[in-house]
């Protein structure tokens, strides 16, 4: 392996996204964007190209931020205040690398307990680069509590076991899958690129290996015509697996949709919040078997307050969809529109008086109702994607 630092490196650098869970981890781009980039409901790679890093520029970001991180803590623990500028100066480079100071600061400041590696599917790269890159990751941060990285199920069905127990021992504690879906039929209209058994097959290694395994599931996907099949396929496909987390991200349109609707010739009829509360109610029904923990940790999803762990709180989670679609009329508007201003995280929102007035004066003014509220929840949807 060629260690060697690139002439064309031009520093620290990180990527575009993480998982919410990883907010406060320290970011590694290992790979630049998206080696699949077909997934026709994705935006964010699209139009970029796919390139590994050379292990030599990987190797001196970790050595670039441990040195900041070792600076600052070294600092606090002489009681000094330091400023990022005091500590550029007390480290006396000519010319600091203030991307990555930035990434050690709010780290630390964060709690330095996980890192995250990017982008899109890390685990693309040769077995024993990763290996050194997890090693040194540990060897220079030995306190971190979780290390972790997204991969695609058909990388992971093609790792073999003791590969994956071998990144175990290294350090890997999580993988992140966008399993997205368990329908066959949607995964291929999606350009998804794996099928339900690759997932469950990945999955299963994953877990073998001793690693958690976070799957993400995205209702409203595969619209009216593919909601029944996309709830029921995808819980079997969980119940298949067992993972430790089952993560929800609602599909949103994505912002330039020909892609995608060009997959639907018949037209793609997109999912309200009603129907999503009906597909969620399926979803969470059929799962069985499993000790997976249910997180609803994003924005675009319904209830964000949905989080509870198999078997124990499953009748609490599946009651949520159901005393949504339950409301009066005047509640569920209110709620929907609630939801999407960032004023509701969950149904028990609405016991708070101020805040349902504020969103009913809302609907007044804005001409909202139940007519023509998915037009307003799909719009604010778009725009956080």
């Amino acid at each position: 392996m060629n260690n060697e630092i690139s002439p064309d490196y031009a520093g620290f650098e990180q990527g575009p996204i993480r998982p919410p869970s990883e907010a406060n981890s320290l970011l590694i781009r290992v790979t630049r964007n998206c080696p699949w980039n077909r997934c026709v409901f994705c935006h964010v790679y699209k139009g970029q190209k796919f390139s590994l890093r050379p292990l030599g520029e990987v190797l001196e970001d970790i050595r670039r931020a441990h040195r900041f991180v070792m600076a600052i803590r070294e600092a606090a623990a002489l009681g000094r205040r330091v400023s990022p500028d005091q500590l550029i100066r007390d480290i006396g480079e000519a010319r600091p690398d203030l991307a990555a100071l930035q990434a050690a600061w709010y780290w630390l400041a964060a709690g330095a307990e996980s890192i995250f590696i990017q982008d899109a599917n890390s685990l693309i790269i040769k077995p024993e680069r990763m290996l050194t890159i997890l090693r040194c990751l540990r060897q220079s941060f030995p306190w971190v509590r979780r290390i972790t990285s997204y991969a695609r199920s058909q990388t992971l069905a093609r790792i073999p076991l003791p590969i994956l127990k071998e990144m175990r021992e290294a350090g890997l504690s999580r993988i992140h899958v966008g399993m997205e879906s368990g329908s066959d039929r949607l995964l291929i209209l999606t350009r998804k690129g794996v099928t339900k058994d690759e997932h469950i097959v990945a999955g299963r290694r994953v877990k073998e290996a001793g690693i958690e395994l976070s799957e993400y599931v995205m209702p409203g996907l595969g619209g009216a015509e593919f909601s029944q099949e996309h709830a029921r396929e995808s819980a079997l496909a969980l119940n298949a697996i067992n993972p430790d987390f089952i993560r929800l991200r609602t599909f949103a349109m994505p912002a330039d949709a020909d892609l995608f609707l060009a997959q639907w010739p018949q037209g793609f009829a997109e999912l309200g919040d009603e129907g999503i509360a009906r597909e969620l109610s399926l979803f969470l029904e059929t799962l069985s078997g499993i000790e997976s923990h249910i997180k609803s940790d994003h924005i675009l999803n319904l209830f964000e307050d949905m989080d509870g762990i198999l078997p124990q709180d499953q009748a609490r989670l599946a009651a949520m969809p159901r005393a949504f679609l339950a409301l009066p009329d005047d509640l569920r508007l209110i709620y929907q529109v609630g939801r999407r201003l960032g004023i509701f995280a969950g149904l028990a929102g609405l016991d708070d008086a101020a805040k349902t007035r504020q969103v009913r004066e809302y609907c007044r003014a804005a001409g909202l109702c139940l007519a023509n509220v998915d037009s307003f929840t799909g719009e604010v949807k778009r725009r956080f994607i």
